[in-house]
């Protein structure tokens, strides 16, 4: 078979997320720049291909056909993303690793993401790539920032808990595969869900509200987003870090946690079984 079975699954990922612990933080560093840099880029593709589009619905299917590939880069490149990384809690599950190793992975991982992902947002505000349109893809941004950062605690939280269950099915069933094109299609289409559902993924609003703050110091754009009527007064770095960064994290933690214990707790192998195999094999060396 070209597939993995979901208790082959849960054991290879123990081993995986064990080992992800012990890269060393310049490691961690350089590749959650690496994941950041790559979700950045999908938010900016599609930002850039949805802006013109009246049609919300056709806007979020354009969005969710284009936005999965960055997690496919991600994986097939080996880079670190925090929210596939709330699945190293099955290796401390597992007793493969600490939890104190697998914060501090998720703690470099996330400065990493943050810094690729501001890069990026950077790169499109200050140097044109938002001029699409007379500048319309700007004003697109900003005012998606704007609608982020005014969204409460609650339905930020509950909304990253959904979308990392997602992304987190994502990355698992792309390791079901065997070959590259599975794993491609594995890590697809569970993305494709969250995108077109309009969820909350913390590593990509560290792109898509930066974007548009950075935009917004742009005069031109600026003036653009008062003339279209956007109230930017939600759009601060406060905000952005309180009322969305903030609940988001928590949720999207929570989703992938919640996640890989579910599947730990029915895939997992039970010392038990492990111990009975183990004396199986002493009789039959004996």
């Amino acid at each position: 078979m070209n597939l993995f079975s979901p208790a082959q699954l849960v054991d290879q990922y123990s081993q995986s997320g064990a080992s992800k612990t012990r890269l060393p933080s310049w490691k961690l560093l350089l590749l959650g720049v690496l994941a950041g840099m790559i979700v950045a880029f999908g938010g900016a593709v599609t930002s850039t291909a949805a802006h013109a589009v009246s049609n919300v619905s056709l806007a979020r299917i354009i969005s969710g056909m284009l936005f999965p590939f960055g997690l496919c880069m991600v994986i097939l490149t080996g880079a670190e993303l925090f929210t596939g990384n709330c699945l190293i809690c099955i290796s401390v599950l597992d007793r493969r690793a600490s939890i104190l190793k697998m914060l501090r992975n998720w703690g470099y991982v996330y400065i990493g993401n943050f810094a690729g992902s501001l890069l990026v947002a950077a790169g499109c505000a200050f140097f044109g790539q938002m001029n699409y349109s007379n500048g319309g893809l700007a004003v697109y941004t900003i005012r998606l920032a704007a609608q982020k950062c005014a969204m409460s605690f609650t339905p930020a939280l509950v909304m990253g808990i959904l979308c990392n269950v997602l992304v987190c099915l994502g990355v698992l069933t792309s390791l079901t595969a065997k070959d590259t094109a599975g794993r491609i299609l594995g890590a697809y289409l569970p993305v494709s869900f969250f995108v077109i559902c309009g969820f909350e993924h913390c590593v990509a609003n560290m792109f898509f509200i930066p974007a548009g703050l950075f935009a917004l110091k742009v005069p031109a754009y600026a003036a653009l987003a008062i003339k279209a009527g956007i109230d930017t007064g939600p759009l601060t770095w406060g905000n952005f870090l309180l009322h969305n960064l903030l609940p988001v994290t928590i949720g999207n933690i929570i989703g992938g946690v919640g996640l890989g214990s579910c599947l730990w707790a029915c895939y997992h192998k039970k010392e038990s079984e492990t111990a009975a195999k183990g004396s199986t094999t002493d009789r039959a060396a004996a």
